[in-house]
């Protein structure tokens, strides 16, 4: 049963439509624009924010070390983890190696217009568009993400309705589906636990109903959002590797843009918590495309080392330990020299250089670049395993 809506489902399609569906899907991953596929978003700057959460972060404010920037390794794991079976109701959308060069041009584009947007228009407007736009995406999105967890608590006896939403178009033989949605009552509880945390975030723009959206959307754009092969993963970090220094240290584009955006785009973790508690109102700041980017890779590799069914995720641990160390430099470095740091400069090298060399150590480099994704489900770490149906052994 189709548990996702519409717009989180991947449709097959012409070779060219698929194409800008991952390419929309990628831009939108970097900036948060509106996708037929999925929609993300996030900023690719860490930095201190000194003020509010609903208020900007400051682009040459001192910063700390912060656990915000360690939450961002949760929805890594996770994600990778999460990664949905390939059936037809959770098609990830495939990032090809034409997307992934695509991408920073297109997100350059995307980032350059938001910035000539806040300068034309007024700022207030826009952020309470973004407000209603984000209330909306994040409800969905973190419902999406909780329901899971929350079936654990529903009793056996939980008196458990099936619903579909259905709309069509035309009639008779030309009938055509726009929406087909199927739910049940659990689903509609884990809307409405959303919600409350949508009206909250909406009144307050409150630092944790912030964070709550932030993780739903890194979490599902890890999960949902694939790379093909490893070849693809090194164009797309190499190229956000040039597109994120390049705006970040080049101009002032990224940062104005990261201020202005009054929308759940980052995780922040206040540095004032023990004074001030939960009305704490001073920062830091890790951008949601420093976990998602280099999350679809990591969960690339998970699937490399199930492929080479050695019982071991070794490149999977590896890439995780070098995300975690690409994010302590980053802090580091934020620290020294008391400036915005545009985090893939750190994650990129760490990312693929430790698992290349561990592949290098054991001699899996052309295993490594040749492994492509196939429509096999995959075993992840932790998660129960099934015993192969009659028609799987037939298929071996």
């Amino acid at each position: 049963m189709a548990r996702r809506p519409h717009w989180w489902c991947w449709t097959p399609g012409s070779q060219s439509s698929r194409v800008r569906r991952a390419s929309a899907a990628a831009t939108a991953c970097r900036w948060g624009m509106p996708t037929s596929s999925f929609t993300l978003s996030l900023t690719g700057t860490a930095s201190r924010a000194p003020q509010s959460c609903a208020s900007n972060c400051a682009a040459h404010a001192r910063p700390r070390t912060s656990p915000s920037s360690w939450w961002g390794t949760k929805p890594t794991w996770c994600g990778a983890v999460r990664c949905p079976k390939k059936n037809s109701s959770e098609m990830p959308e495939t990032i090809t190696s034409r997307d992934a060069a695509r991408f920073p041009i297109v997100a350059s584009c995307t980032l350059l217009g938001l910035y000539l947007f806040f300068k034309i228009f007024s700022q207030e407007y826009i952020n309470l568009l973004l407000s209603m736009y984000f209330f909306v995406l994040g409800i969905l999105a973190l419902s999406h993400t909780i329901s899971p967890m929350m079936n654990r608590f529903f009793p056996a006896n939980f008196p458990n309705k099936q619903y579909q939403l259905l709309f069509t178009q035309g009639s008779g033989e030309s009938k055509e589906e726009i929406v087909n949605y199927e739910f049940d009552t659990k689903d509609l509880v884990c809307l409405a636990l959303s919600s409350v945390v949508g009206v909250w975030y909406l009144l307050r723009k409150h630092w944790i109903a912030n964070n709550l959206f932030g993780l739903a959307f890194s979490l599902n754009g890890v999960e949902l959002l694939h790379l093909n092969n490893v070849s693809t993963g090194c164009i797309l970090l190499g190229g956000l590797f040039i597109y994120d220094v390049f705006w970040v240290f080049g101009t002032n584009v990224m940062v104005t843009v990261a201020k202005s955006f009054e929308a759940p785009i980052k995780l922040v973790f206040p540095q004032d918590l023990l004074e001030k508690g939960l009305d704490a109102d001073n920062f830091a700041m890790l951008g949601l495309g420093d976990i998602v980017i280099p999350g679809i890779f990591i969960a690339l590799l998970l699937r490399f080392d199930i492929s080479l069914k050695k019982n071991t995720h070794t490149y999977f641990y590896t890439s995780f330990v070098a995300y975690i160390f690409g994010l302590g430099l980053t802090i580091f470095i934020m620290h020294i020299f008391k400036h915005a740091q545009p985090a893939l400069l750190y994650l990129v090298p760490a990312c693929i250089g430790f698992p290349l060399l561990v592949a290098l150590a054991k001699g899996e480099v052309t295993e490594m670049f040749s492994y492509e994704e196939s429509s096999t489900p995959k075993e992840v770490p932790g998660a129960s395993k099934e015993e192969p149906t009659e028609a799987s052994k037939k298929e071996k």
